[in-house]
């Protein structure tokens, strides 16, 4: 008898926790339908695709080598598809390579002067560089970049009059080891950004969320203090953590992997103060209703997910479709990880990031204006 009644009690307990999930419908939303829609969308940019698209800049040839032997010249010429139009953002030349069990590589070749060519390697638009130089073929690339040795390595055993392997007379490799070219230059100023995002929408969203759930907003309300010193304080606060944990990363990597700040530090101290801003007012926005940690948890992924994943924290964004680059490039971490390494590794100053810090500036603000609006404390 005692066992039916506790079966009975576990099932009721069970019933009652069931009707207290189902009453919230954002916690089924979050819980179950958000993450399929993520898994969609990362299905849809990491699933292997039948062809592989490898971007490469080759350097234009001068009036002095338009006559030149090199292979790079010749393959270009001789066996790549050859488009109409072809400047610093559109490809000249297109190659495909057909692999049945590797899968299809294709390859575009972007028409560069050095500079430009640089800037796209540094940017992580392309990841090697050809040169044909005195009847040799030069590849320019990071040595630890595996998928820059792999670009490498099916590119030697295309050029070269199409030999299998070229042989070593004409063919050069070229390391790129200068600072600015490496992938820990471009991985430091993403994780820079990340962490202000990361640190910003967990820390001040989620405990507000928090607070409100345990009823600890509630015993605000009648004191004195202001809600909107109340918010500008738990900001505040994040932005010193922000700072600290930026600093120690940042004074890391210079040491440990002799990076350097080839731009303005002031245009950098500006940038990530526009970014905090941007980043806290969504926090507050994001915040300012829920009561619910579940759909507090949801709303933050919401937000950071997707950015997260788009915003070239990693790998470039220019992976993706070329279509939805003009909207990534609008995201706030895009806009902040792009300025900020500019700044790191471009030479960029004040006038090049103006633009970003007043747009990550005026969303800052613009959320928190509509999140101080529609604050409750309960």
């Amino acid at each position: 008898m005692n066992r039916l009644y506790r079966l009975y009690q576990l099932l009721q307990l069970l019933r009652a926790l069931f009707f207290e999930i189902i009453r919230e419908p954002g916690v089924l939303f979050w819980g179950i339908i958000f993450p399929i829609l993520m898994s969609v969308g990362l299905g849809l940019a990491f699933t292997k695709k039948a062809d592989i698209t490898r971007k490469v800049a080759v350097i234009r040839s001068s009036e002095s080598q338009q006559h030149d032997t090199s292979s790079v010249y010749r393959f270009l010429g001789e066996r790549c598809e050859k488009k109409a139009t072809g400047g610093g953002n559109e490809y000249k030349w297109r190659y495909e390579l057909k692999d049945e069990k590797l899968g299809n590589s294709v390859f575009l070749f972007y028409p560069l002067n050095w500079d430009s060519a640089m800037i796209m390697l540094k940017r992580g638009t392309v990841n090697l560089i050809l040169n044909g130089k005195d009847g040799k073929t030069e590849y320019h690339f990071d040595p630890v970049n595996s998928d820059a040795e792999l670009t490498y390595l099916k590119l030697r055993n295309l050029i070269g009059s199409g030999q299998v392997i070229p042989s070593s007379a004409d063919a050069e490799i070229m390391p790129m080891t200068v600072t600015g070219t490496r992938y820990i230059d471009f991985l430091v100023p993403g994780l820079i950004t990340l962490g202000v995002m990361m640190s910003t929408m967990w820390g001040v969203s989620y405990g507000l969320i928090e607070k409100r759930s345990k009823k600890l907003l509630r015993r605000l309300v009648a004191t004195p203090m202001k809600k909107s010193h109340f918010l500008i304080a738990q900001i505040t606060v994040r932005f010193v953590m922000n700072f600290v944990e930026a600093v120690v990363l940042l004074f890391f990597s210079l040491i440990a992997f002799k990076m350097r700040i080839q731009g303005s530090i002031s245009a950098m101290i500006l940038l990530f103060i526009a970014g905090n801003i941007a980043f806290a007012g969504i926090a507050i926005f994001a915040s300012s209703h829920t009561s619910n940690t579940e759909v507090g948890n949801g709303l933050i992924n919401a937000v950071v997910m997707p950015m997260m994943v788009l915003s070239g924290i990693f790998f470039s964004y220019h992976n993706f479709p070329d279509w939805s680059i003009k909207f990534i490039q609008l995201l706030p971490l895009t806009m902040l990880t792009d300025g900020i390494r500019s700044i790191f590794n471009e030479g960029a100053g004040i006038r090049a990031v103006a633009i970003p810090i007043l747009v990550l500036s005026s969303v800052g603000i613009v959320f928190f204006g509509a999140g101080l609006k529609i604050f409750k404390w309960h």
